[in-house]
């Protein structure tokens, strides 16, 4: 396989998924000779390249999808195209002469133009969000889609993305939106490898095991790092056991990391156990996607 997806995921935000995917990918473009590339599928608020002070923007192409709109000239009124739209987005009132499609709510399936008969109903491009190339480094290379203010897009806007990264040769990086709804699953449905980011508190256990309810139904591999390690409770440990949860490794709670995280230098001054844990959970990750491994040196 010359290609490796892995998506760093969470039930919740807050748990520290950024920074894993960020650290990730430092450790594995260290511990492998592959390229690497980000992809900041957290779409409406991505971040990732404010820890890159490198971060150089190469390119940035806006992303657009055809809405469907309706001509008033030619529209009888009918209400055919409402009836066949299973999203609810238009709005039809004959009595008023009056219709109307719901861009926010347009899914652009196409629908109700098969079902015009007076071809009233016409399509026109919308632009509903960007993808921004940056240049990290000679193997490192960051992806960040920008979904438009106001848009709803953003399971499109995700897809679109990792149309363009995700057969790059060498490892990309997902990093996902939190939560599981719809742009989760479009993240991660098609990752070879899902790394689920956890705090030990009953906020991130109970979001944890929604996530990987979602992940069992998706037939995706995974496996689960504990952040924060240190605080809270045993309880998301117990639950791993039970359900046979893979733990890909711990990340200790340090408040000089911390510190760090804040002044966006991940990759620089690393505490000694935040670097010993973290090349821990790289070998693990190698071992499952089978990469090749090159000898390491600190």
């Amino acid at each position: 396989m010359e290609s490796y997806k892995i998506a760093v995921a969470s039930g919740k935000g807050g748990t520290g998924k950024t920074s894993v995917s960020v650290s990730l990918c430092h450790y594995l473009r260290e511990c492998t000779d592959k390229d690497i590339t980000l992809a900041d599928c957290d779409v409406e608020e991505p971040n990732d390249k404010i820890f890159f002070s490198s971060a150089a923007l190469q390119n940035s192409c806006s992303i657009v999808r055809s809405v469907a709109s309706i001509n008033n000239n030619r529209c009888t009124y009918c209400r055919q195209c409402v009836e066949y739209c299973e999203f609810n987005a238009i709005v039809v009132i004959p009595s008023a002469q009056y219709a109307e499609i719901n861009s926010s709510l347009c899914h652009s399936c196409g629908a109700c133009i098969v079902a015009c008969k007076y071809d009233a109903v016409y399509e026109e491009p919308e632009i509903i969000g960007e993808v921004n190339n940056y240049s990290i480094s000679d193997n490192i290379l960051l992806a960040e889609g920008v979904l438009k203010i106001g848009s709803t897009m953003q399971t499109a806007v995700i897809r679109d993305l990792k149309s363009r990264v995700c057969n790059n040769k060498g490892i990309v990086v997902l990093d996902s939106p939190p939560g599981t709804s719809c742009p989760f699953v479009e993240t991660v449905s098609d990752a070879d490898y899902v790394v689920l980011a956890t705090e030990p508190t009953p906020f991130g256990l109970h979001d944890l095991k929604l996530a990987v309810e979602v992940l069992k139904q998706l037939n995706v591999d995974f496996g689960v790092i504990v952040n924060k390690s240190g605080i809270g409770t045993n309880d998301v440990y117990d639950y791993l056991n039970r359900e046979n949860v893979e733990l890909i490794g711990e990340i200790p709670f340090i408040k000089e990391y911390a510190g760090n995280y804040a002044k966006g230098e991940l990759t620089s001054n690393i505490p000694e156990i935040i670097d010993s844990s973290y090349r821990d959970i790289t070998d693990r990750l190698i071992q499952h996607l089978y990469i090749e491994k090159e000898s390491l040196s600190r």
